[in-house]
């Protein structure tokens, strides 16, 4: 009798490649979505001479070879080696205090490897899905007592590393580990009474920080203080985890009146400019007014803010054909978690989707003001190595399920 993948050796990792089928649709979708963010990382910085955009070539040719690699290794593997996978994501994110890490602007986000950067908190995404889908996809839920000692598990893998992703501090990324981590709940057929208790949470979460922004907000204004000017004193006096200038991106959301909108409203009040400004067909590519004079800072254009260089140039035409882009590859990836052969691979299709969901609506929720800012990047458009290279890792991932969604 043949070995199942989560018991056979890691030697015969590429078995049953030949006897497997390729789904086209995702990866047509993600090599537009590349292609576009390369001409468009080129257009926000096409009047500073900076060529990030040959850099970021050079990791979709690297992402590619990561995304086929992944996508003929059978995921069953990653249930079997799964506290593997989540101890090197957790000890990545330990590096960060170690020689290795680079601390920039007072945050340790970045490992330096032979001069090539990395960010970890991509390998603690892959991490906690990985360990968060094999938890589920071993434990039987019926009763309370089982429901219990499930959460208890998951807690414990989501908490370590988020705890480490928040003394970064890097709160964007923090954020989108519990969605997807709920998602993956939701699926498992969990109790109703837990989702309502986490929805108190969450909502209790809410009102914990509203009145914290809104003594921040009290604070400034007994002190005659300016929220760019102030010396970074209510952090220290508050309990919350919270540093100021994340109190600031709240208060420029909820009470933009209340913030200098050449200060800290800067980013968002262009941002605004630039999708408004863009019309039907946008003003043509490398045309967009704020990115050539520099009103969309130069810092954030081709990264964070890449969807407003995007949708400048490009229009409203633009915007929604990569948005159908994005449906597609989301709607793709909820196809695959229903056709998997085993729930493992349903949680971890579905995780994925979730986690691209997550960035997809928040980074363009932020740019047109229906959210405060945050740091999370827009997959395949933003420059960034390790983000690109992840998610093509995710997408490999999602690929494998599809891939080997029947025994041979």
């Amino acid at each position: 009798m043949p070995l199942r993948p989560d018991q056979a050796p890691i030697s015969n990792i590429f078995r049953l490649v030949s006897k497997s089928r390729f789904d086209l649709a995702s990866p047509t979708a993600i090599l537009f979505l590349s292609i576009t963010g390369v001409f468009f990382i080129y257009s926000a910085q096409f009047y500073t001479g900076e060529t990030l955009y040959k850099k970021q070539i050079i990791w979709i040719v690297l992402g590619t070879i990561a995304y086929l690699v992944l996508s003929r290794i059978d995921y069953k593997y990653f249930l079997r080696y799964s506290h593997w996978v989540y101890l090197l994501a957790i000890i990545a994110l330990l590096l960060l205090w170690s020689p290795l890490g680079d601390v920039r602007g007072g945050s340790r986000r970045w490992l330096i490897f032979g001069g090539i950067p990395f960010q970890p908190v991509e390998a603690a995404k892959f991490g906690v899905l990985v360990m968060s889908a094999s938890i589920l996809a071993r434990s039987e839920i019926g009763s309370i007592k089982d429901s219990l000692k499930v959460l208890v598990k998951m807690a414990l893998a989501v908490c370590i590393p988020m705890i480490l992703i928040l003394l970064q501090p890097d709160l964007g990324s923090a954020l989108v580990l519990p969605p997807m981590v709920f998602s993956l709940l939701f699926v498992s057929n969990l109790a109703r009474r837990f989702f309502v208790a986490s929805i108190a949470i969450v909502l209790l979460l809410v009102a914990i920080v509203a009145v914290d922004v809104y003594n921040y907000n009290r604070f400034l204004e007994k002190n005659n203080l300016s929220p760019t000017n102030h010396g970074q004193k209510y952090e220290k006096l508050s309990p919350l985890p919270l540093r100021d200038y994340q109190r600031n991106r709240i208060l420029s959301f909820v009470a933009p009146d209340k913030i200098d909108p050449n200060g800290i409203g800067w980013n968002l009040r262009q941002s605004l400019i630039s999708v408004g400004s863009g019309g039907l067909t946008g003003k043509g590519w490398t045309e967009g007014t704020q990115a050539k004079l520099g009103y969309l800072p130069r810092g954030v254009a081709h990264n964070d803010f890449i969807f407003s260089v995007l949708a400048e140039e490009k229009g409203f035409l633009g915007s929604v054909t990569v948005l159908g882009l994005f449906g597609l590859i989301l709607g793709n990836g909820i196809r695959i978690a229903g056709m998997a052969r085993d729930r493992f691979g349903t949680l971890l299709a579905l995780g994925v989707t979730t986690i691209f969901a997550i960035h997809v609506f928040v980074n363009i929720a932020m740019t047109i003001g229906l959210i405060p800012i945050t740091g999370l990047p827009l997959p395949f458009l933003s420059y960034g190595g390790s983000f690109l290279l992840s998610c093509c890792i995710f997408q490999g991932l999602v690929q494998s399920v599809y891939r080997f969604r029947r025994d041979f």
